[in-house]
């Protein structure tokens, strides 16, 4: 049995399987970072992340699908018992020709698209550029909050974000101007009661809500790079604190609230074992 056109067919579909894994997945991962909020009774909150984002590389696995295969190379023919080789004749030869010209023009136009929708995904930014790290760090300077970001190569960051307001609307961290709503490192949702809900999904293992944990192993169990590399996966380690004057009503730490010279505290460690992510409500005195 010929198994090459089989396993040829297996990698496009592999490599199909991760740009388009990629191209709907969560981009964004944390690495080893620090991230305090502050929550008070009259509905002034404070936030800070400080530390490492990890942005999975698109241009990479795009690589994938456009690196250059090469000429045209004939695949071995065999006889009828499927496993003796023999020299392949005129025609079939000209029947592998037409297929591989067919398989790269399918390519190329496949190509294109997903480039074109890598784009529309980072609003507007040429992921495979290489200028793309750069523009994107730009972008977020030009944020609110964004005191620092410094890209380190390889798709990480080095950022710091500090931001403080009044908690009477919902509040989610990171979010990328002219980027689709990129999954939440921390969400708070304000309920009519007065309540604050503190969600954080990539501080916690892979969940069906979006923690982008699960979609970035999965991609880096599916393919290499065009280098032959195992495609990087960002090494979680941090701490996550809220403090607060208002009521806790529920979390899930392991010591629970904990007194604090502003009220009292609660304190998680992220790491990539951690049991779940980060949840908590608090009581607040406005309505």
């Amino acid at each position: 049995m010929n198994a090459l056109p089989l396993l040829r067919r297996a990698g496009a579909i592999a490599v199909a399987a991760a740009l388009s894994l990629v191209l709907s997945a969560c981009l964004l991962a944390p690495g080893k970072f620090v991230s305090t909020l502050d929550l008070r009774k009259d509905g002034r909150f404070s936030f800070t992340y400080k530390g490492q984002i990890s942005m999975l590389g698109l241009s990479k696995l795009a690589e994938m699908d456009r690196k250059d295969k090469g000429a045209f190379k004939a695949e071995p023919c065999y006889k009828d018992d499927g496993e003796t080789e023999r020299t392949c004749s005129a025609d079939e030869l000209k029947d592998q020709k037409v297929q591989w010209d067919e398989e790269q023009k399918s390519a190329a136009e496949k190509a294109k698209r997903d480039a074109e929708t890598a784009k529309m995904l980072f609003g507007g930014i040429d992921p495979t550029s290489p200028k793309a790290a750069e523009e994107m760090a730009e972008r977020l300077r030009k944020q609110a909050g964004w005191k620092s970001v410094i890209y380190k190569g390889n798709g990480l960051y080095e950022v710091d974000f500090a931001i403080a307001g009044r908690i009477d609307h919902d509040f989610m961290f990171p979010t990328i101007e002219r980027f689709p709503t990129a999954n939440a490192f921390v969400l708070l949702n304000r309920r009519a009661d007065g309540s604050v809900r503190v969600d954080a999904p990539a501080f916690g293992p892979s969940s069906g809500g979006g923690s982008s944990m699960g979609s970035l192993a999965a991609m880096a169990a599916m393919g290499k790079d065009k280098d032959g590399e195992q495609l990087p996966l960002p090494e979680m380690d941090g701490t996550f604190t809220i403090t607060t004057d208002g009521t806790i009503l529920a979390n899930n730490t392991e010591d629970g609230p904990k007194a604090a010279t502003t009220g009292q505290m609660l304190s998680w460690t992220i790491t990539p074992r951690s049991g779940a992510a980060p949840t908590a409500l608090v009581k607040l005195g406005v309505q």
